[in-house]
C-alpha cells in the first residue's frame, strides 16, 4: 500500500479515547485508494509481533497479506485491492510474547457468518436501507419521556414466535416487523426492548455474551433487515431499546479475550478482570482505547440503526470491585474502597456523550443496589442515566403477591416500602425475563390459589404496577399468562390464546396501556412526590390499600383501591379529595377480564362523610383480588 488510509489525527483521537466514530476507520471498509477499489483493514493490537489478514481470498494463509504497524499507535492496517463486500476474513495475530498465535475475529465487524461459524464478513452498511422515520427522529429529539407514558414490551427475538412447520426456525427481522410490530401496537406498548441482538456465539447466553459489538446477529438476517425492523417500529410510533452489554465479554478464542497475546481489552489480574459467576472477562475501563471502543459502539447503534434507548446490563457488577467476590478475591481502589472508579468514570462519560449527541435517547441502568444517583445528572454527582430499573420494588411486590392471601396482612410492608424511596431515582418498574426463568416460575404460576385466583391475582398485580409511580416493563408472554417458564429455545405458547382466561388477561393489559396513555395522572408525574398521595395503607387486616395519582394539573387525579384477598367487601369507605361523581374507569373483576363482575355499577357519588382525614368519601363494593380505578367527573 503506497499511502496510509488512517491519518495521524485518527491515531491521536483513538489513543486519547475520543474518536467516537472509530468504527468508520477500524475494521474492514470498501474504499478506493489511488484509483484502485478494494478493502482497507485496520486493527488495534499493540503487543503483536505480526498481524495478517486471512480469508478465502488468500486460502487463510497468514503469509500472504501481512499488515503494517503505524508508528507506536498499536494499530495495524493494510489495503488489499480487488476485494469487495462479502469476503470472509479474520486477523491472524502473532504476539511478541510466549509464541502466541491466534485467529481473531474483527472487533469492529458489521456482519458475521451464522453461528457456529465465526468469520467476519466485509460489509458496507451505508446506503443499504432508505430510512423513512425522519418525523419520528425529529419528534424524539424534543420528547420529554419523563412526563410521557412509557410501556416497554421486553422481547427475545429468538423465542417470541417461531415457525414450527419449517423445522422450528427463527422468524427473520422482516417477518418480525410484520408480526411483532402490529401485535405490540395493538396492545398499546410504546417501546420494544430487545435482549441483546449484537452478535453472540451461544444461543443459551440470550445475547449477553457478545462477540460482535458492531453487528446485529445474523441469526435473523442481514444488517439492512434489522434497519428495516427498526424503521417499521418508528413508522408505527414504537421506540426500540436494545440491551447493551459493556460489563463483560466471553472467553471464546476468536473473540476479544487475550486479543494480541496480552490482556488488551480486559484486566490482567483475574481479581479485577474476570467474572467467576459467568465465566466471562471484564473490560479494562481505565484504558483509553477500550473506553473509546465501548462509547463509539453505543453511538454506533444510535446513529446507524436509529436505536431509541440503551439498557445497560449488570451495572452493579461494573461499579463494585467486590461484586460477587469473596474477601481476598478483589482489589480495593486507590482509596481503599470497593468502588470501581474507572468503571464509574466510564459510565458517566458514556451517558454524557450519548445525551450530548442524541437528545431524546434513553439510557437505562439495570442496577440492583442502592447506589445513589444512578439516574441523576453527572454534574451533581450522578451516573447520568435517564432511568433505572427498580429491582427492590420488583422483588418486594413479587414476594407479596406470591403469598397465600391469608398471610398477606403480615406483609403489607412489601407493598408500601417502595414509597419511601420511589422518587430518589427515575424508576422503571420491571417484570423482566429474569423473573420467569431458573425455577422462579412464570408470572401467572407465581400467583397463589386456584386457576381463577391466579388470574385475578395477576390482574391485580399488573394494576398495582400501572398505578404505582414509575414507567413500566413487561416481558413477552406475561401479557397473556404463559404457564411455563420462558425457554429461549422455543416459541411462546400462543395456543393459550384460544382459551378465554388468557385472551381476557391480554385484553386487560391492553386496556391498562390504553388508560396509561390517556390519563395524564398515570404518567405525567412519576418521579416527584406531588404525583402521589396515600389514602390509606393501614388496613393490613383486610389487605386493602388505596391511593391517589395526580397529573401536573393537580385537579386531574385518579383514585386507586386494591382488595388483595379473595373476599368481596361491601360498604367499604375511603376518603377522597372532593364531592361529585366518581366514574369506575377500570375494574379488574369485570367479566370482560374473566372476573366475577362484582363492582359499583359504573361509578359512585362521593358522600359528605369524613374519612381518612378527608372531608368526603366513597362507599364502595370491593371485588375479591382486584384493582378499581375511579375518575371524578
Amino acid at each position: 500500500m503506497k499511502e496510509r488510509v488512517l491519518t495521524d489525527f485518527d491515531l491521536h483521537l483513538i489513543g486519547e479515547g475520543t474518536h467516537y466514530k472509530n468504527y468508520e476507520k477500524l475494521g474492514a471498509h470498501v474504499v478506493e485508494v489511488n484509483g484502485a477499489r478494494g478493502v482497507h483493514f485496520a486493527v488495534w493490537a499493540p503487543n503483536a509481533k505480526k498481524v495478517s489478514v486471512i480469508g478465502d481470498f488468500n486460502h487463510w494463509d497468514g503469509k500472504k497479506h501481512p499488515m503494517k504497524l503505524l508508528g507506536d499507535s498499536g494499530i495495524w492496517e493494510i489495503f488489499i485491492p480487488g476485494l469487495d463486500e462479502g469476503e470472509l476474513y479474520k486477523f491472524e495475530i502473532k504476539s511478541k510474547y510466549r509464541g502466541y498465535k491466534e485467529q481473531k475475529t474483527d472487533p469492529f465487524a458489521f456482519y458475521f457468518e451464522v453461528r457456529p461459524k465465526t468469520a467476519a464478513i466485509v460489509y458496507n452498511i451505508e446506503n443499504k436501507h432508505q430510512w423513512q422515520d425522519a418525523e419520528w427522529m425529529e419528534v424524539r429529539k424534543k420528547k420529554n419521556w419523563f412526563e410521557s407514558h412509557v410501556a416497554i414490551y421486553e422481547v427475545h427475538l429468538g423465542s417470541w414466535m417461531r415457525v414450527p412447520e419449517d423445522n422450528n426456525r427463527f422468524l427473520t427481522y422482516r417477518e418480525l416487523a410484520d408480526k411483532l410490530i402490529p401485535y405490540v401496537k395493538e396492545l398499546g406498548f410504546t417501546h420494544i426492548e430487545l435482549l441483546p441482538i449484537s452478535e453472540h456465539p451461544l444461543d443459551a447466553s440470550w445475547g449477553y455474551q457478545t462477540i460482535g459489538y458492531f453487528a446485529p446477529t445474523s441469526r435473523f438476517g442481514r444488517p439492512e433487515d434489522f434497519m428495516y425492523f427498526v424503521d417499521k417500529c418508528h413508522q408505527n410510533e414504537i421506540g426500540v431499546i436494545i440491551d447493551w452489554v459493556p460489563a463483560h465479554f466471553p472467553k471464546d478464542a476468536h473473540g476479544l479475550g487475550y486479543f494480541d497475546g496480552t490482556c488488551l481489552y480486559e484486566h490482567e489480574d483475574p481479581r479485577k478482570g474476570e467474572h467467576r459467576d459467568w465465566g466471562t472477562l471484564i473490560f479494562n475501563y481505565g484504558r483509553n482505547e477500550v473506553r473509546n471502543y465501548l462509547i463509539s459502539n453505543a453511538l454506533f447503534w444510535l446513529e446507524k440503526y436509529h436505536i431509541d434507548g440503551l439498557r445497560v446490563d449488570a451495572v452493579a457488577s461494573m461499579i463494585y470491585l467486590d461484586y460477587s467476590r469473596a474477601p481476598g478475591d478483589w482489589i480495593p481502589n486507590i482509596y481503599g474502597g470497593n468502588e470501581n472508579l474507572e468503571a464509574i468514570d466510564f459510565l458517566k462519560k458514556f451517558n454524557e456523550v450519548v445525551h450530548q449527541y442524541h437528545p431524546g435517547v434513553l439510557t437505562i441502568a439495570e442496577e440492583s443496589t442502592a447506589w445513589p444517583g444512578v439516574s441523576r445528572p453527572t454534574h451533581i454527582g450522578g451516573l447520568g442515566f435517564s432511568m433505572k430499573w427498580n429491582m427492590g420494588w420488583m422483588h418486594d411486590i413479587l414476594e407479596y403477591f406470591s403469598k397465600d392471601p391469608i398471610y398477606r396482612k403480615y406483609h403489607t410492608n412489601n407493598l408500601t416500602f417502595s414509597m419511601l424511596y420511589a422518587f430518589t431515582e427515575n424508576f422503571i418498574l420491571p417484570f423482566s425475563h429474569d423473573e420467569v426463568v431458573h425455577g422462579k416460575k412464570s408470572m401467572l404460576d407465581k400467583m397463589p390459589g386456584d386457576m381463577w385466583q391466579k388470574f385475578a391475582n395477576l390482574r391485580a398485580l399488573y394494576g398495582y404496577m400501572y398505578g404505582h409511580p414509575g414507567k413500566k416493563l413487561l416481558f413477552m408472554g406475561s401479557e397473556f399468562g404463559q404457564w411455563r417458564e420462558w425457554n429461549f429455545d422455543e416459541s411462546l405458547d400462543w395456543h393459550l390464546l384460544q382459551y378465554e382466561p388468557h385472551k381476557r388477561l391480554q385484553r386487560f393489559v391492553s386496556d391498562l396501556n390504553r388508560l396509561y396513555k390517556t390519563e395524564p395522572a398515570m404518567h405525567e408525574v412519576d418521579f416527584e412526590w406531588h404525583g402521589f398521595e396515600w389514602i390509606d395503607f393501614h388496613d393490613s387486616d383486610n389487605s386493602v390499600i388505596s391511593f391517589i395519582r395526580r397529573a401536573k394539573n393537580h385537579d386531574d387525579f385518579l383514585v386507586f383501591i386494591f382488595n388483595l384477598t379473595p373476599v368481596p367487601r361491601f360498604g367499604y369507605r375511603i376518603g377522597v379529595p372532593k364531592v361529585g361523581f366518581y366514574k369506575e374507569i377500570l375494574n379488574s373483576d369485570s367479566e370482560i377480564y374473566w372476573g366475577g363482575n362484582i363492582g359499583n355499577a359504573g361509578g359512585v357519588y362521593a358522600d359528605n362523610i369524613p374519612c381518612h382525614e378527608r372531608h368526603h368519601s366513597l362507599n364502595l363494593i370491593l371485588p375479591p383480588l382486584s384493582v378499581l380505578i375511579f375518575k371524578p367527573e
